[in-house]
């Protein structure tokens, strides 16, 4: 038969049982705050400086300073007239040499050598000519009948005679081979030079247009409307989206706490109760000794190895410079 205890001696037992649990949980939760290291550090928010490869004056300005750009987005452009005609200019040229290329490559035209085979065949005619008047001077010759001036004049056609028919020939075999490799080889490295002077001036008129080269927020515009730039003058500075990082630094003797890949969660001062996540990128080799602007309990002058924290929820109320609080869990 079960024996109730007394109403007081109950309530004290219930009591007991939930100052056991307290001390329970509150010990528990003393080991896991003694097991977890705290850093300390800054966002770095990557920046990057832009403007135009090519000089030109500004024709128009798309953002101003506070506006949000995506990658590829079209932020200003240059008056690309000049560029233009000097792009016509070389596609022009690179045009005339082809066909010039296109020529020494087929060989000289069906008319020229026509017009050749048709010296030749004169030639040869004259030749025949020449050689039939000479035979008459020598018989006339042996019987006294000719003067010594017309038989020498009758070689002296011969031998011209020969020589042309001979020039003649050269230049049809030279009409029929076609043009030499040497030529065919310079008019093709001229031809490659145009076309390459031609690509390289679309490339400078595609540069007049310049474009975000990755998402972000306009931090400053540096030039107006109508300025004339120089190549790489600066235009806009963007403070990139992603990657936010935040930089900390690790005393040696928790250095081994920390690895690449870790988990871990960052404490802002606008947002203590809701932290932000992220992962240890990188762990420097080397140590160096703990920045000024890093605020640590610790002693300023210790050694620290520097360490990248990327985060993974980053949103727009994490600024550069912005103090932050690692919390990092046992490994």
């Amino acid at each position: 038969m079960a024996v109730a205890l007394p109403r007081n001696r109950l309530i004290l037992i219930l009591a007991l049982l939930v100052l056991i649990v307290v001390g329970l949980a509150w010990a528990w939760a003393r080991t896991a705050r003694s097991r977890e290291l705290v850093l300390y550090g800054n966002v770095d928010i990557r920046e990057v400086t832009i403007g135009f490869r090519v000089a030109g004056r500004v024709e128009k300005l798309d953002v101003d300073e506070g506006d949000t750009v995506t990658a590829g987005q079209e932020v200003a452009r240059l008056d690309p007239v000049p560029l233009e005609l000097e792009a016509n200019e070389a596609h022009a040229n690179a045009a005339s040499l082809g066909r010039r290329m296109d020529l020494l490559q087929k060989g000289y035209r069906p008319e020229l050598i026509a017009q050749g085979r048709a010296t030749v065949a004169e030639q040869e005619a004259a030749l025949t000519q020449a050689e039939q008047n000479l035979t008459r001077q020598e018989q006339l010759k042996g019987t006294g009948a000719v003067a010594q001036r017309v038989y020498d004049d009758a070689v002296a056609a011969r031998d011209e005679a020969r020589a042309r028919l001979k020039a003649a020939k050269e230049n049809l075999a030279q009409l029929e081979y076609g043009y030499q490799r040497q030529e065919v080889a310079e008019g093709e490295a001229n031809h490659q030079r145009a076309v390459a002077a031609a690509a390289e001036a679309e490339q400078r008129l595609k540069d007049t247009v310049l474009l975000a080269p990755a998402d972000g927020v306009v931090l400053t515009r540096a030039v107006e409307r109508g300025a004339i730039l120089a190549a790489g003058t600066p235009v806009f500075t963007i403070s990139l989206r992603s990657p936010v990082w935040a930089v900390i630094y690790v005393d040696e003797a928790n250095l081994g706490r920390v690895a690449p890949g870790q988990g871990v969660l960052l404490y802002t001062d606008a947002r203590p109760q809701r932290p932000y996540h992220g992962k240890v990128g990188y762990v420097s080799p080397t140590a160096e000794f703990t920045p000024k602007n890093v605020e640590t309990p610790e002693l300023r002058t210790a050694l620290v190895y520097r360490a990248r924290i990327v985060v993974s929820d980053a949103d727009e109320a994490l600024r550069q410079g912005m103090p932050v609080t690692v919390h990092l869990g046992e490994r």
